[in-house]
């Protein structure tokens, strides 16, 4: 299998529908042992022990520095390593531009971005020492293009964000064996773009989408087993574009 016996968190994993939950679910299949961290402590343990026995749920604020370090330091002493991070947690808010507003602004980009940071100083210790890591950060199609779909321009800046602190850890942590890639999604069918879309607005997304549908959150989780895995040991600091074509550059 191509995770056997690894030790992966993942970060905003409770959601039922999403991403993050979807990709556990697909590592855990190629045996890996899943960490499950999200903001309420209940959820996480449910959505852990929906992937069977052996794997950890706990509670996590990815915008607390401490409370990455420790959720870190939990997963070390239950499994002794790990071996992946995916930093999936982030929220968006589709305002404009004008009504942007200092908490709004904190609110995005502190889970988006300074998540990932935090979160990610909080494995590179354990992955140093052991020499071997993978580190997948969620970016956003809207990055690329300038604005999605319910993002403002907020999130948009800290899903760019993301990018340039995935490909300056890529190039400081490679050394150490460590790769940092990211992921770019296109408008997926999650809980959170869920009941958002009248039949006439998907029919209007996806005329822009070459393979002709909206992804899913299967279709994110695969990239991600692929970054993590050793299918992709030499590459460190990419972006992957999973978005059925919607942006081609």
């Amino acid at each position: 299998m191509l995770l056997d016996n690894q030790v992966v968190v993942i970060t905003g994993a409770a959601s039922a529908r999403g991403i993050g939950k979807a990709t556990a679910k697909a590592m855990a299949a190629q045996g890996a042992r899943i960490a499950i961290l999200d903001l309420n402590q209940q959820d996480a343990e449910r959505a852990a022990l929906d992937l069977g026995d052996g794997h950890y749920g706990m509670a996590c604020d990815v915008t607390d520095q401490a409370a990455c370090f420790t959720a870190a330091n939990a997963v070390i002493d239950r499994y002794g390593r790990i071996d992946v991070l995916v930093n999936n947690a982030g929220i968006t808010q589709p305002i404009k531009t004008m009504e942007i507003a200092r908490e709004n602004f904190d609110a995005v980009v502190g889970v988006s971005l300074l998540g990932t940071l935090y979160m990610s100083q909080a494995v590179i210790p354990q992955m140093k020492r052991q020499q071997h890591g993978s580190i997948v950060c969620m970016s956003s199609v809207s990055a690329q293009r300038g604005g999605g779909i319910f993002g403002g321009p907020h999130y948009s800046a800290a899903k760019a964000g993301v990018l340039g602190l995935a490909k300056a850890m890529a190039r400081e942590l490679g050394p150490d064996h460590i790769r940092v890639n990211s992921i770019t999604p296109g408008l997926i069918q999650t809980d959170i773009t869920g009941g958002k879309l009248t039949p006439e607005m998907r029919a209007d997304i996806v005329k822009g989408i070459p393979l002709g549908r909206l992804g899913e959150a299967n279709d994110i989780a695969n990239a991600c087993l692929f970054l993590a895995s050793d299918l992709s040991t030499y590459l460190t600091g990419i972006t992957l574009d999973v978005n059925g074509g919607m942006l081609i550059h």
